[in-house]
């Protein structure tokens, strides 16, 4: 696992298959996301090296249920009291009470979405609290829940107005620029959510695959978004 610091208070997990984040709030510290179901450890140790106490980690907020977001997160949940937030929809999955819902996959996408099932599956995992579009998170000076369906039903983002950040799960992916996330459910859906991401203006947008943007950020999402919109319309 490699540490990235994105910001001053903002750093980056990156796995050999996804990321995780690390906000601080002071000595408060809030994950978005949690990687796979062994990287407990290795976020323990990366936090501990930047100085910070593990024990601090007050909530877990999951952008969605997939393996490489979930794993860890009943685990550092369990150790540290730490309370889990996902979106209502997401919520039955991440527990393990339905199926992971199937991805609709375009040809070029089904080598790498085998390479993705390599990761180990999550365990079920407990949601303390479910979410909804605009609710507040109680970290990053006003953090807001931005429903982003398509990617998966319950798929979420998180907005931190204030600072200029938003996490977008896997609703956007950051490869080479941003694009439409892969191995979506609905792919209509997940560029209307791109769109309405693009419009909150980022300066710093974080990503569950690919470097975070942090230089002209805004514009780059908006060009983004209006290109996979006209390939939606196009191929659609």
């Amino acid at each position: 696992m490699d540490l990235v610091e994105v910001l001053p208070r903002l750093h980056m997990f990156r796995f050999p298959i996804g990321q995780a984040y690390l906000w601080r709030d002071g000595d408060e510290l809030t994950l978005i996301d949690a990687g796979n179901v062994n990287a407990a450890a290795e976020i323990e140790d990366a936090i501990r090296g930047l100085g910070l106490d593990p024990g601090n980690i007050r909530r877990i907020v999951l952008t969605h249920c997939h393996r490489d977001h979930v794993g860890a997160a009943e685990e550092l949940a369990d150790r540290y009291g730490a309370e889990v937030l996902a979106h209502r929809l997401e919520a039955a999955v991440i527990r393990g009470e339905q199926p992971v819902p199937e991805p609709v996959l375009l040809d070029w996408e089904r080598p790498l979405y085998a390479h993705g099932l390599t990761v180990p599956e999550a365990p079920p995992t407990r949601v303390d609290r479910e979410v909804e579009d605009g609710e507040a998170l109680g970290f990053g000076d006003g953090a807001v829940v931005v429903y982003s369906p398509g990617h998966t039903d319950g798929s979420i983002s998180v907005h931190l107005p204030r600072h200029g950040v938003l996490f977008t799960g896997d609703a956007v992916a950051g490869v080479g620029q941003a694009m439409v996330g892969v191995f979506n459910t609905d792919r209509e859906r997940a560029v209307t959510s791109f769109r309405r991401l693009a419009a909150l203006a980022p300066a710093v947008v974080c990503f569950g695959h690919g470097d975070p943007l942090t230089a002209d950020a805004a514009a780059a999402m908006r060009a983004s978004a209006d290109r996979d919109s006209g390939l939606q319309v196009e191929h659609g």
